[in-house]
């Protein structure tokens, strides 16, 4: 059984507590943020040790694991301590805002021997899961064609123009901290890496300074072709299309992962027959922390290389780049 901390009490790192009540892989055994008395009522209501700050997480040696879910610059400095404490980290999405940055890390992470999970936990719905492995079978054909996703909803509605989740600094090009880096992430799993891609960004509704809009054209090394989009004021939509030369295959959510429901995932083949199957509800929240507290364990293999890692944040890099210059920028 992992013991973690919990650094970060916002929105997602309590839902994050919430999602492994239960676990005998994993227990969150004490809880701190930026302002802890801010979440005293979150502490008396899990039962859980509300500490006054990191370094108190760090230095007890009851804490195996530390999960960051916390503002993204800080997360090199946040691993890099953990390393020098001897503790296994899970990092919310991104692990960083810079390929440099995330390199550090692992450099960091691997020469400790700790294994750093991350937030991807997209990666472990159930649609996701078959769609990759259609790809990897080759069932989908011999030629990857063309990828396109769109993961948006209105989640981002209440948050203050002034709150880290919206600032330049934190959150270059809308959407794609809070969402679209999930879809690349899946895209580089299947497609493998990116070579170029050009962005832009719009804030049509919210008064968040980097926008409420954002979409991705992206050329992959194989030749495949991509495209993303994220919208941060409008009812949840979810969608995520492959196109190989055989066969298309897409996945539709009824909701957000966060909140349960089913998914869709619809196929059609050379015959032009489009088939159908409904998967039930799955917490990949859950999933992907007991995956990573296998890992840790030495129970099994974590599913994210570290390739992918540094491939995500170099991209998201390259985005923002893109947003700013409105060209075509090399990955």
């Amino acid at each position: 059984m992992i013991r973690a901390a919990m650094i970060g009490l916002g929105w997602w790192g309590r839902h994050m507590v919430k999602s492994i009540e239960g676990s005998d892989k994993i227990s969150i055994n004490r809880l701190t943020a930026r302002s802890p008395a801010k979440h005293q009522d979150f502490a008396d209501e899990t039962g859980i040790k509300l500490v006054a700050d990191y370094d108190k997480v760090l230095a007890d040696p009851e804490v195996d694991a530390v999960i960051l879910c916390t503002p993204h610059s800080q997360h090199e400095d946040q691993v890099l301590a953990a390393v020098k404490a001897g503790k296994q980290i899970f990092c919310e999405k991104p692990l960083s805002l810079t390929k440099a940055s995330i390199e550090r890390m692992l450099e960091a992470t691997d020469k400790a021997g700790l294994i750093m999970g991350v937030g991807h936990e997209r990666r472990f719905e159930p649609t996701m899961e078959k769609i990759a492995e259609l790809v990897s079978s080759g069932a989908i054909g011999g030629t990857q064609m063309h990828c396109e996703a769109n993961f948006s909803h209105s989640i981002f509605t209440t948050v203050q123009a002034d709150e880290w989740r919206g600032s330049h600094e934190e959150a270059p090009a809308a959407g794609m901290t809070g969402m679209g880096v999930h879809l690349t992430d899946l895209f580089i799993s299947m497609f493998g890496p990116v070579e170029a891609l050009c962005a832009q960004s719009a804030r049509r509704k919210l008064p968040l300074p980097t926008g409420d809009v954002v979409n991705v054209q992206l050329r992959f090394v194989s030749g495949a072709t991509g495209f993303v989009a994220a919208i941060s004021a409008t009812p949840y939509y979810g969608r995520f299309t492959i196109f190989g030369d055989d066969m298309w295959v897409e996945a539709r959510d009824d909701s957000h992962p966060q909140h349960g429901g089913k998914t869709h995932l619809i196929t059609c083949g050379k015959d032009g027959v489009q088939h159908s199957e409904t998967f039930a509800e799955k917490d990949p929240v859950r999933a992907n922390l007991e995956a990573w507290a296998d890992a840790v364990e030495g129970r099994s293999e974590y599913r994210f290389t570290n390739a992918q890692r540094v491939h995500n944040v170099a991209i998201l890099e390259a985005i923002a780049k893109s947003v700013k210059s409105g060209k075509w920028e090399t990955v």
